[in-house]
């Protein structure tokens, strides 16, 4: 199976018009070729970005969705040109940023069908990858492990330091937090973007301001995956005087395996403390 984007570049290169269908994960939408506008079933849309500050009631954009469109959006005076337009980019980043490295679906194309809010906007393809390249590079650098976007939002129950600055989305992540939400989950209920969450929670869980994972069951890990201590066998004659036996149990050696899991311990027994 070609990829997604080998897939576009051939529409753009036909000036294909119309929904190219990525199973159940979501639908990017061309006119003349030319990527206009991509919604994930992962990601909030455009719709829920306009109604969840209440500046646009879901009834009535329900009834642009059906007659007017984009359009009478703009004519009706709810939201501004750019408001609208910086909308669309997030949500059409969010979806490509999940979209384009999707795998396993058999993507379909229906010539002719368009959304709602017409082709008003262009995106380029291999703008649209090195965009999600440069994402993924960014997450990457302030918090190197992708387990925050997937996992619920726990908060640390102490703060790692004397204070802490939040921005805005950061804030409303924390009030929030009791939710047991992921990310995504987050972003739907926020009306925020996708990407602007996950950027939130991995300055969170590089600032120490998330619970980290079950230390517990981490420290019974630890031990079980520690290799067993070697049998070691001492002729009675290379026992050591009782006065150089340490009076609280074995005495320390230098072997590499005793030190593995004496560091694997004293960690777990640090993180539980």
């Amino acid at each position: 199976m070609a990829p997604l984007d080998t897939l576009l570049t051939g529409l753009a290169r036909e000036r294909s018009t119309g929904a190219l269908r990525v199973g159940r994960q979501g639908t990017i939408f061309l006119t003349d070729g030319r990527v206009t506008y991509m919604e994930c079933a992962q990601t909030p849309g455009v719709e829920r970005l306009l109604t969840a500050n209440g500046r646009v009631p879901e009834s009535a954009l329900r009834k642009l969705q059906a007659d007017g469109g984009c359009d009478r959006l703009l004519r009706e005076g709810r939201v501004t040109l750019g408001e609208l337009q910086y909308a669309v980019l997030g949500v059409v980043l969010d979806a490509a940023f999940f979209l384009l490295p999707a795998t396993g679906s058999r993507p379909k194309f229906r010539p002719g069908e368009r959304h709602w809010l017409g082709g008003q906007w262009f995106f380029d393809v291999p703008g649209l990858v090195r965009e999600c390249a440069r994402r993924r590079a960014q997450l990457a650098r302030i918090w190197p492990s992708a387990e925050v976007d997937s996992a619920p939002v726990r908060l640390a129950t102490r703060l790692p330091g004397h204070g802490v600055a939040l921005s805005r989305v950061q804030w409303e992540i924390i009030a929030a937090g009791e939710r047991e939400a992921t990310p995504l989950e987050l972003a739907r209920q926020l009306g925020r973007t996708a990407y602007s969450v996950l950027l939130a929670v991995r300055y969170l869980a590089a600032a120490g301001l998330l619970a980290a994972p079950d230390v517990q069951e981490a420290a019974a890990e630890a031990v079980q995956e520690a290799p067993a201590l070697p049998r070691r066998t001492r002729r009675q004659s290379e026992r050591p005087p009782e006065r150089d036996r340490h009076p609280f149990g074995p005495a320390m050696t230098g072997d590499p395996t005793d030190l593995s899991l004496l560091m694997r311990l004293k960690k777990a027994l640090e993180e539980l403390s």
